[in-house]
């Protein structure tokens, strides 16, 4: 009996899904109709993004990423930190914030200016906070094993683009789409802190 119930109550699932998923319809990550559905349809591609979004200016060479995984690391880290503790975060809010920041250290590197780019939102500002404090931590780290800060301005903004473009390539695009989201949870499980040791870390970046 509890069996057809639950068939009933769900036979409007699939209908549902495929024309209201994560448009107006908050999925659940662990809904079956919206995992088959991302098993068959490709994830946002770039090419169908504006172009000016993806700051297709800012060069980011496979040797950046080689060589500031850790700050990758760090950065994937406090969105997916943000996302845990605020669950009506979507991809839209992550890739606003990370969008804001960029702007700003783009405009940092280009004249020297502090400029902070506004958030459209207090979940987006939380999110952009999340960064900063990570950013700290990361120069914080920097200076007590090395005994000087090495990161620079123009590698803050490289990460960012980096982190950017990947938010754009795993997103569905939908209003509500959460992918990214759920990509950043896949590759932080837990919530311990990733500024370690070259030794200790674990290669977790998947670019692009």
């Amino acid at each position: 009996m509890q069996s057809a119930k639950y068939e009933r109550k769900n036979a409007f699932a699939p209908q549902c899904c495929g024309e209201q998923r994560e448009v107006t319809i908050d999925c659940p990550s662990n809904c079956v109709y919206l995992q088959q559905a991302r098993e068959h349809e490709k994830p946002g591609a770039a090419g169908q993004v504006d172009p000016a979004a993806l700051f297709v200016e800012v060069e980011v060479s496979d040797q950046f990423i080689y060589e500031r995984e850790h700050l990758l690391m760090g950065l994937s880290y406090a969105l997916a930190k943000s996302a845990r503790a605020d669950r009506t975060l979507n991809d839209r809010d992550l890739i606003a914030a990370l969008t804001a920041m960029t702007k700003t250290y783009e405009t940092l590197v280009n004249s020297g200016l502090h400029y902070e780019t506004p958030t459209a939102s207090a979940t987006q500002h939380a999110v952009a906070a999340e960064i900063s404090n990570m950013l700290k931590q990361y120069r914080e780290a920097e200076q007590e094993h090395m005994a000087q800060v090495m990161l620079r301005d123009s590698e803050v903004l490289k990460a960012l683009v980096f982190l950017v473009r990947l938010a754009h390539g795993r997103t569905s695009g939908r209003p509500k789409s959460r992918a990214f989201i759920d990509f950043l949870f896949v590759q932080f499980p837990d919530k311990k802190s990733v500024l370690v040791s070259p030794d200790e870390a674990e290669s977790r970046i998947i670019t692009p």
